[in-house]
């Protein structure tokens, strides 16, 4: 193969794309030359501990990687899982802050006791080097805090090392929180490596901007309440974060106080108590009480900024607080996708079992072209309850983070006191949003065998488990409930929801259900022509009983011509078949090509021990998949904590479902990735919408 010239040495990762000539998602590798077609020839990186030294070669096409710098590329040599690397990628201010720690930085890390604060002392290097274009890993020493917060004085001992991935939270050393106290060249007897600070950041697919110092607000303009989550600046320019528990006016003061439970324990705090006096209860060294001027929304969840003098490289820039907007924010484009939603404390806010309503409002519309067409109506038209419902989509796609009150303002409107307290089926909200909150009509119009016509806004499956193979695709599934019941879609729905055969929280028809990417409803359109399934002339029969043969496709609709009905059927095996007559479309010549009517999977709702959580498609691109849960993690405990809910990116999603059907037959389950498995498992509901192209032509509904 010819090659340009050998390009002047630089590192990528393998972003896209499915496994070629030794690349795969996820991998590193080091460019050695570039061919005529534009595509990246290079030295892939292998695990063990000669990780850094390329052993394998391969091409990959250059729009499926990402540049990266050398030190970038040793941080991610040393994070051992593809999909772990990909997933800090997708969290480019936090990857940019790791890649500029120095010794002293206060880092949060995953630890087998839960995330605990520590300070960074070495970078260290792992592995060894053959020759001078080779890798070292890189990873961090990190030496924790004591019980009090002040670092330890025992005798300097082999400090626990961990990857780029390991670290949640950076904070500079200037930001270090209130009360930590050290002494300066404590630890100079240590002889060794100093972290080194890289200059060159990556801004992955980020669209954030840096807001001018002029634009920042030195004070609250946003009201606090209990349960807000906020921050305080001292004096010294010192930030910490907490919540709110309790407000009011302290014994012998006269202005409003807070109290705040923070985050982490912050020696010199309480445990709730000011003085002799309780307001509140929370864990020793977490209560702060500040005046209420001292604190401001979380600039990390989307509120506002505060007073610093100097902005903070590692963090989120600020966000302007909320403010509604007369224009409906469109759904999230997918350049800006990554960058907007993906991470913690974003998406909807769970509170007192409301999964159900975060996971199927977060479906819905976050991505959605098609709802936005089906729902559009006057403004003048609308009733308080659909404004407060466009707020919280508009904040979902605006600032990506909606807090809990939003929902739960809109939980109380719905008027249901049950549906405030008690977890109830999505299906059974999806009906009560379309109908009573959106006024539109049910999106499906069936046709049952008694030619009677009933609308629905879902559907649900009902078969047989005897007429299905062990993991049978959506498809296949719909198209055999739809045979047996004897039923039709009227027309091409705009949007479908198929509920899987699965009742209550512990009883499933499948042990695992493959959703299908695409989904075929030519065939189940009501009085619309249908190619014959062997010739692909005007079928004129259709048979449920071929639909399971083994040696006519398995899972397919059968229909037929006259001709190769009466052939099919004089099969012994098929003699005692009762195939039944269409009605064939009038004007339609018997040689006229049919064009086949499709819709596309942009999200599945799944549900595991009584907990709703969802995947969405978020972009054309097959890999373009995030998985959000409302109640992914808690701060404090049940009576005074917070939900954090948190979005992840799942590209391997898009890899799995991107196979052949056969394959994915033929796959095991136990043998995928987490979310594949998870969603394999605990698929509730998919959802199925009209392709792009389709929702843009003025006649997409046919009869």
């Amino acid at each position: 193969m010819e090659s340009k010239t050998v390009v002047k040495e630089k590192f990528f990762i393998v972003i896209r794309g499915k496994s070629r000539k030794g690349f795969c998602r996820g991998c590193i590798g080091r460019v050695e030359a570039e061919t005529q077609r534009g595509e990246l020839m290079g030295l892939l990186y292998c695990g063990g501990s000669n990780a850094g030294t390329p052993k394998s070669g391969g091409i990959v096409r250059r729009e499926d990687t990402y540049p990266l710098t050398r030190h970038q590329a040793q941080l991610l040599l040393f994070v051992s899982s593809p999909s772990k690397r990909l997933e800090l990628l997708c969290n480019p201010q936090l990857f940019s802050a790791i890649c500029e720690l120095s010794q002293d930085d206060l880092v949060v890390v995953k630890h087998k006791k839960g995330h605990l604060p520590g300070l960074v002392k070495n970078l260290m290097q792992i592995g060894r080097k053959e020759n001078k274009d080779d890798l070292h890993m890189l990873g961090f020493e990190v030496e924790f805090m004591d019980n009090d917060h002040n670092l330890s004085s025992k005798k300097p001992a082999a400090l626990p090392l961990f990857s780029a991935t390991d670290i949640v939270q950076v904070v500079p050393s200037y930001a270090a929180p209130l009360g930590l106290q050290w002494k300066d060249g404590q630890y100079g007897s240590l002889n060794r490596k100093a972290v080194t600070r890289i200059n060159s950041m990556p801004n992955i697919g980020s669209s954030a901007r840096t807001v001018p110092q002029s634009h920042r607000s030195s004070t609250c303009h946003v009201p606090l309440d209990v349960g807000s989550i906020v921050e305080v600046v001292s004096n010294s320019g010192v930030t910490v974060y907490g919540v709110v528990r309790w407000l009011g006016v302290l014994a012998g003061k006269t202005d409003e106080w807070a109290g705040i439970e923070l985050d982490y324990e912050v020696n010199g705090c309480s445990d709730g108590k000011y003085g002799s006096q309780r307001y509140f209860t929370c864990k020793g060294n977490r209560a702060l009480f500040v005046p209420m001027t001292k604190c401001s929304p979380d600039s990390r969840f989307g509120g506002s900024s505060t007073g610093r003098d100097t902005p903070k490289p590692t963090e989120l820039p600020p966000v302007p607080p909320y403010e509604d907007s007369e224009e409906d924010a469109p759904p999230v484009p997918e350049s800006e996708a990554l960058s907007l939603l993906v991470g913690k404390m974003k998406g909807i806010q769970g509170h007192i079992n409301s999964c159900y309503l975060d996971a199927t409002l977060f479906s819905l519309f976050s991505s959605s072209v098609t709802l936005d067409d089906i729902c559009q109506k006057p403004a003048e038209t609308e009733q308080p309850i659909t404004c407060s419902l466009r707020k919280i989509v508009s904040r979902l796609r605006r600032q990506g983070f909606v807090p809990a009150e939003s929902v739960m303002n809109f939980r109380k409107q719905l008027g249901c006191d049950t549906f405030r307290t008690e977890e109830k089926d999505p299906e059974e909200f999806i009906t009560l949003l379309f109908q009573k909150v959106l006024c539109v009509d049910p999106l499906l119009k069936l046709r049952s065998r008694e030619e009677t016509s009933q609308g629905a806004y879902t559907f649900q499956i009902f078969l047989e488990k005897e007429q299905m193979g062990q993991i049978p695709t959506v498809q296949q599934l719909l198209d055999t409930s739809c045979l047996s019941g004897d039923l039709k879609f009227e027309e091409m729905p705009s949007c479908l929801m198929v509920q899987m055969p699965r009742f209550g929280n512990k009883y499933k028809m499948f042990s695992h259900i493959i959703p299908s990417t695409e989904l075929d409803i030519t065939d189940l359109l009501y009085n619309s022509p249908r190619e014959c399934f062997v010739c692909g002339h005007l079928a004129q029969h259709e048979c449920l009983q071929c639909l399971t043969d083994r040696k006519l496709q398995p899972g397919r609709i059968k229909q037929y011509c006259s001709t190769c009905n009466t052939q099919v059927h004089t099969h012994p095996s098929r003699q005692d078949h009762s195939p039944k007559t269409l009605a064939v479309p009038e004007n339609v010549a018997s040689g006229t090509p049919l064009p086949r009517r499709t819709m596309q999977l942009f999200a599945v709702l799944c549900i595991q021990t009584s907990h709703y959580v969802c995947f969405v498609k978020y972009g054309p691109n097959p890999q373009s998949w995030l998985f959000f849960d409302s109640m992914a993690d808690r701060c404090g405990d049940d009576q005074n904590g917070y939900n954090i809910p948190e979005i992840r990116a799942c590209p391997e999603l898009g890899d799995f479902l991107s196979q052949p059907e056969e394959e994915l037959a033929r796959a095991n389950p136990s043998q995928t990735p987490e979310l594949v498995h998870r969603l394999l498992c605990d698929s509730y509901m998919c959802l199925y919408q009209m392709p792009p192209e389709t929702l843009s032509k003025p006649n997409h509904q046919e009869s």
